[in-house]
C-alpha cells in the first residue's frame, strides 16, 4: 500500500512544518480514497495507484531548462510552470502594475480542515504553483495561457501543487489551462486550485488537455462568488489516462453567475470524472451546466449536486449530463442530486447516455457518406454544441481544432 510519505520541504517555519505534519497525519489516517466513500462510489483510486505505482515519491524535482512551444494559435499573455513549479511569465499585452504573480505561499492565518484525503495530502507535500490577483478596475486585453508542463522524468514521482487567483471589484480575465506533457511514464497530479471572483467581476476558465498523457490527474477546485459575479469553466481535457476534477463553487452574492460545461472526447482506456457542488447561499443567481462525453472503451462518470439555502429564493438551476457510447465496453455512470430548502426557485436536472441513433447514421448514408465519416460527423455534432458558446472567436476556434483532432485522429 503507497502511503509512506515524507516532509522533505525545506525552509520553512515551524508553524508551516506542523500544519504539514498534521495533514499528512490526516491523510495517513485514510489513504487514498476508495469505492466506501459516496463521493469515490464509481472509482477506486486506492486500487488504481496501487496497481498502476509501485512506489510514488513526492521528492522535489530538478527544474531543468525546457524548451516549451508556445501556442501560436491567437495572442496570449502566459505562465509556465514545470512540474507545477512556476517558471517564468510574460504579461507582455497587459499593464503589469494591475497584475501580482509571485509563486504560491502558504497562509496559515487560515486553519484548513478537510476531510477530503487529497486534498490533506495537497496540504502536507505541495511545492510550487502560483498566486495570482488581478487589481480593481482592470479587464486583461488578451487570454493568459498557464502552461502546465510535465517533464520525461517523473516516473512514479507525485507533484503536488496549489494555485490562487483573484479577481478584485470589476475585473475580468480569461484563463487557459493547457497540459503538455513529454512524460512517457506513470505520474500523479494532484492540484488544488482557490479561486476568489470579487464584485461584478468575471472569470472563464478553459481547461485543455494538449495531448495523450500517462498521467493520472487530480485537480480540486474551489470558487467563492460576489455580487454581481460571473463564473465560467470549461472543460476539453481529453487524453489523459485518468482524471477527475472536482469543482465546489459558493454563490455568494445577489444576481452572481455560474456555468460549467464539459465535451469530452474519450478513447481507448482513458477514465476522467467530474463531479460538482454547487451551493447557492443568496437569492436571484444563477447556475447552468452541461456536461457532454463521447466513450470509445473508455470510462466516465458525472455526479452533480445543486445545494440551495433557505433564503436563496429566484434561484435558477439547471444541470444536464449526456453521454454517447460508441462501444460496448464504454461505461458512463451519472449520479445528479438537488438539496432545495427554498420554495421560490427553479431547478432542474438530468441524465441520458445511449449509442448513436441508427437512422441518423443511415440518413448520412443515403446522402453519400459512409458509415465511418457519419458516425464522426454526428460525434463532432454532439460535442462542438459546448464550443459554440464559447464567445471568444480565437479560443472557440482552438477548442473547435482540439476537438477535431481528436475526433479525426489526425
Amino acid at each position: 500500500m503507497i502511503q509512506d510519505f515524507k516532509i522533505n520541504i525545506k525552509d520553512i517555519s515551524q508553524n508551516e512544518r506542523d500544519f504539514r505534519e498534521n495533514n499528512l497525519k490526516l491523510f495517513n489516517k485514510n489513504g487514498f480514497p476508495n469505492r466506501k466513500l459516496e463521493e469515490w462510489k464509481f472509482t477506486d483510486l486506492n486500487k488504481i495507484i496501487n496497481e498502476n505505482f509501485k512506489e510514488l515519491n513526492p521528492n522535489i524535482f530538478s527544474k531543468k531548462k525546457q524548451s516549451i512551444n508556445l501556442l501560436e494559435d491567437f495572442d496570449h499573455n502566459f505562465i509556465i510552470l514545470i512540474n507545477g513549479v512556476l517558471e517564468s511569465k510574460n504579461f507582455k499585452y497587459e499593464d503589469i502594475e494591475y497584475i501580482k504573480l509571485h509563486e504560491y505561499k502558504n497562509d496559515l492565518t487560515k486553519k484548513e480542515e478537510s476531510s477530503n484525503s487529497l486534498i490533506n495530502l495537497n496540504n502536507a507535500l505541495h511545492n510550487g504553483g502560483y498566486y495570482l490577483e488581478i487589481k480593481k478596475n482592470y479587464n486583461f486585453k488578451k487570454p493568459l495561457v498557464v502552461y502546465n508542463y510535465f517533464s520525461n522524468d517523473l516516473k512514479n514521482k507525485i507533484v503536488n501543487n496549489k494555485n490562487y487567483i483573484i479577481l478584485n471589484e470589476n475585473s475580468s480575465l480569461d484563463i487557459i489551462e493547457y497540459n503538455l506533457d513529454i512524460s512517457k511514464d506513470n505520474f500523479v497530479l494532484n492540484n488544488y486550485t482557490n479561486i476568489e471572483i470579487k464584485e461584478n467581476s468575471s472569470l472563464k476558465n478553459y481547461n485543455i488537455q494538449g495531448c495523450k498523457s500517462s498521467g493520472f490527474f487530480y485537480k480540486y477546485i474551489k470558487v467563492n462568488l460576489n455580487k454581481n459575479s460571473n463564473y465560467e469553466d470549461y472543460i476539453f481535457t481529453s487524453g489523459l489516462k485518468f482524471n477527475k476534477i472536482e469543482e465546489e463553487v459558493d454563490i455568494n452574492g445577489k444576481n452572481a453567475n455560474c456555468t460549467i460545461k464539459s465535451g469530452l472526447y474519450l478513447n481507448e482506456g482513458c477514465h476522467q470524472e467530474i463531479k460538482t457542488t454547487l451551493n447557492h447561499l443568496e437569492p436571484d443567481c444563477k447556475s447552468y451546466q452541461k456536461i457532454k462525453n463521447v466513450l470509445k472503451k473508455s470510462k466516465s462518470a458525472y455526479q452533480g449536486k445543486i445545494f440551495v439555502k433557505d433564503k436563496a429564493q429566484k434561484t435558477d438551476a439547471y444541470q444536464l449530463s449526456k453521454a454517447l457510447l460508441l462501444s460496448d465496453t464504454s461505461e458512463f455512470n451519472a449520479k445528479p442530486e438537488l438539496e432545495i430548502y427554498a420554495d421560490d426557485v427553479k431547478c432542474s436536472h438530468g441524465s441520458t447516455s445511449g449509442s448513436i441513433n441508427e437512422d441518423s447514421i443511415f440518413y448520412l448514408m443515403t446522402r453519400g457518406i459512409d458509415r465511418k465519416s457519419a458516425v464522426e460527423l454526428l460525434t463532432k455534432a454532439f460535442l462542438n454544441e459546448i464550443a459554440d458558446a464559447i464567445d471568444n472567436s480565437e479560443i472557440k476556434s482552438f477548442v473547435e481544432k482540439k476537438l477535431d483532432q481528436q475526433i479525426y485522429g489526425h
